[in-house]
Order: structure tokens, then C-alpha cells, then sequence
């Protein structure tokens, strides 16, 4: 959990709900975290979204679990708790 306020899928509206309508993990049927830290700034989280979505589909070379696998290995390296 962050330490860091942040609004609920439930309490979410606007622009926000939206954000999270496209981030929710599927499995979970929640926003990680990771994600939600940038509630009170939706622009925030719309970039990270965009960085995300550019990383994952950026390297046509590699099968997405490729890229899944080298992004857990770097944030293992980095000391990365997610």
C-alpha cells in the first residue's frame, strides 16, 4: 500500500473513472497500485499509461512476456517491491 492518498476505483469519476477503466488488471479487478499513486493526478497516470503501452508494444522483436520478463528483471535489479 502507498503512503500516498489516493481515490478508489469506486470513488473515481470523470476523467479518472475513465483512466482506471483502462488500466484495471483484469485478474485483480483492481488498479495496482503502482498506478493508482497517480489518482490525484490524472495526467499523471495517463502518461504512465502511454510509457506502458509504448514499452509493451514498441518492440515488435519480442513476445510480450518477453518484454514482461525483462521489465520484472529490472525492477528486481532497481530494488522495484512490485
Amino acid at each position: 500500500m502507498s503512503w500516498i492518498r489516493t481515490i478508489d476505483e469506486e470513488d473515481a469519476d470523470g476523467r479518472l473513472a475513465e483512466l482506471y477503466a483502462r488500466v484495471v488488471d483484469s485478474a485483480s479487478g483492481r488498479v495496482d497500485e503502482v498506478l493508482r499513486v497517480h489518482s490525484l493526478h490524472p495526467d499523471g497516470l495517463a502518461a504512465h499509461e502511454a510509457v506502458y503501452r509504448s514499452a509493451m508494444r514498441g518492440t515488435r522483436g519480442l513476445r510480450k512476456v518477453d518484454r514482461e520478463m525483462i521489465a520484472l528483471v529490472v525492477s528486481k535489479i532497481n530494488g522495484c517491491h512490485y
